[in-house]
């Protein structure tokens, strides 16, 4: 039980510490356009991405899936790139009312694989691939317990802004998607392979 808390702690710190903040943009990113009333679909938001990184999680894990690791630090960037302009092309309309199944649930899903390869490399170098099934399971659970202190606190922020402040919540989309893509385009240009 102290290899799974281990690991599960490792995974939570892989998400909340200060040199995570390309993945915290993009989890933000996701789920900027929500309000806690929307959390069933952030829910499916975020099990989409969860679904996509664990894929890619254990298949380089395992060794059957392989990118040179700088490219994967590049592109997670680039990930949280496209996910802020699609939130700064959004129609009010969509943004007030989301359709049932927008497409920033398939950039979660795709741009997951992406993720899911970075969270491999630090898996991997901290345990080998030998006996990886429990490390494997506590570091992804780790991860996802940090991702949704994340969304909690995007959702805080969002009803502060939009709900107590009274910011038109196509502005607080736009102008906090704007922040996150100015930083992503520094993190993608320091990352340059």
């Amino acid at each position: 039980m102290s290899d799974f808390k281990l690991y599960f702690g490792i995974g939570i710190d892989h998400i909340l510490n200060p040199e995570a903040l390309d993945h915290i943009l993009f989890v933000a990113a996701l789920c900027l356009r929500y309000l806690a009333k929307d959390w069933r679909k952030v829910v499916v938001l975020v099990t989409a991405f969860t679904i996509g990184h664990s894929v890619t999680l254990a298949l380089s894990a395992l060794g059957l899936v392989h990118i040179a690791t700088r490219w994967i630090e590049f592109l997670i960037p680039l990930t949280i790139v496209a996910t802020a302009l699609n939130n700064l092309v959004q129609r009010q309309d969509r943004v007030e009312h989301p359709s049932r199944l927008p497409i920033i649930y398939f950039f979660a899903l795709f741009f997951g694989l992406i993720h899911g390869l970075a969270f491999a490399s630090t898996l991997v170098s901290l345990v080998g691939k030998d006996e990886l099934v429990l490390p494997l399971l506590a570091f992804n659970l780790g991860i996802e317990a940090a991702q949704l202190v994340v969304v909690a606190a995007i959702l805080v922020i969002s009803f502060i802004f939009v709900q107590l402040v009274r910011i038109r919540r196509i502005w607080w989309v736009r102008g906090a998607s704007a922040l996150v893509l100015l930083a992503s385009l520094k993190m993608a240009f320091d990352r340059w392979p």
